[in-house]
């Protein structure tokens, strides 16, 4: 495999607080199929993240549909682990609720062994109703199911002999090989604020994205995360992870021309996110949206230089540990791959350290 490498300035500072996810997207139907061109280009991000400085990268679960379309996330850590030396690699996520966990168990460990360690496992409910329901189980029944799949989960990687009663598990005693040599970070993958706090005074990481939704909906967010940590009190094992659609352009000009590109993909993307579900062999149905292009832009990262140095200076002051930039809106992989260059160059060396927030 050949990646070709942007210029790129590679970085200490800011790039421990910046992470970068991976994307795979079909943009119409293709006789045949393009997976093999598809998950080139996710590798190839995330060697140039590493090339350039980042944290890491995550790596998104979808099935059934043209966007985000990773059917096994912990499969693509193993690749991008095999062609990578100290990249963080993070599944963003693994929905557990179509998930056996007795396998799904001996999967993580195999995944993370295979990783030499650099695996974090976020978890989820799932975001799209058309997916689980297609897949057996409906929206309305995943949240019950997550929390005691997360549970079993938590059981078969840290006890040896577990045995189940419960709702979804029934099964007799059993011990999941090989066991885990390494600590396998976990993290939640949360939207809504009292959620997160629940979750991080349970002392769990999270990763929560506000999506399009405004500053306000992410400072709530935020403020919650903290809120629960203090009451967990292990501050120095909890991350918050902020997904944010970002784009670092040179001009006003690509900014819009990128915003526009970001509202469409968010078109499909809300069709399947609490939308009608509407999909044509794979393909989503692009809708339209009440949010218009203008007030997408006021609520995402696509900016230039100075003024996305000055939001993620404010991303520092409320606390955020890692902002993953979500960069892929249908754009050419060319493009993507000099954007990362581009931002690990004049960004990342601007960007505070994170300061500790106490609630």
């Amino acid at each position: 495999m050949f990646v070709r490498m942007y210029n790129c300035t590679i970085v200490q500072s800011g790039g421990k607080a910046i992470g970068f996810f991976t994307f795979s997207q079909q943009s119409s139907p293709v006789p045949g199929g393009r997976g093999k061109q598809l998950y080139r280009e996710m590798t190839d991000q995330a060697i140039h993240a590493e090339f350039c400085g980042y944290r890491g990268v995550a790596i998104p679960e979808h099935h059934l549909i043209n966007i985000l379309l990773v059917p096994s996330p912990l499969q693509l850590a193993v690749r991008i682990a095999s062609v990578t030396r100290d990249l963080e690699i993070a599944t963003s996520i693994c929905q557990l609720p179509i998930r056996d966990m007795r396998v799904f168990a001996g999967e993580v460990v195999q995944a993370q062994a295979l990783c030499d360690g650099r695996l974090v496992l976020g978890v989820g409910k799932g975001a799209f109703g058309f997916e689980t329901g297609r897949i057996g189980v409906p929206m309305e029944d995943t949240k019950a199911i997550f929390e005691e799949s997360l549970t079993v989960l938590e059981a078969l990687l840290t006890r040896e002999e577990v045995a189940w009663e419960g709702s979804r598990y029934r099964f007799d005693a059993l011990t999941v090989m090989p066991r885990p040599e390494d600590p396998i970070p976990l993290a939640l993958a949360i939207m809504a604020p009292p959620g997160i706090e629940a979750a991080a005074a349970r002392g769990y990481s999270v990763q929560t994205t506000p999506l399009g939704a405004s500053h306000e909906i992410l400072r709530s967010q935020v403020d919650a995360f903290h809120s629960g940590r203090a009451r967990a009190g292990r501050p120095d094992r909890q991350r918050l992870s902020l997904q944010r659609t970002l784009w670092l352009a040179r001009d006003e000009t690509e900014a819009d021309q990128m915003t526009a590109r970001a509202h469409h993909y968010y078109q499909s993307f809300d069709n399947v996110f609490g939308g009608p579900g509407l999909v044509d062999h794979g393909m989503i149905r692009p809708l339209p949206r009440r949010q218009t292009v203008e007030e997408l832009r006021q609520n995402v990262l696509i900016c230039t230089r100075a003024e996305m140095i000055d939001r993620l200076a404010g991303y520092a002051e409320l606390g955020i540990d890692e902002v993953i930039a979500s960069s892929n809106f249908g754009q050419p992989q060319e493009a993507t791959l000099d954007m990362m260059s581009r931002f690990a160059a004049e960004v990342m060396p601007s960007i505070r350290p994170i300061r500790q927030k106490v609630a």
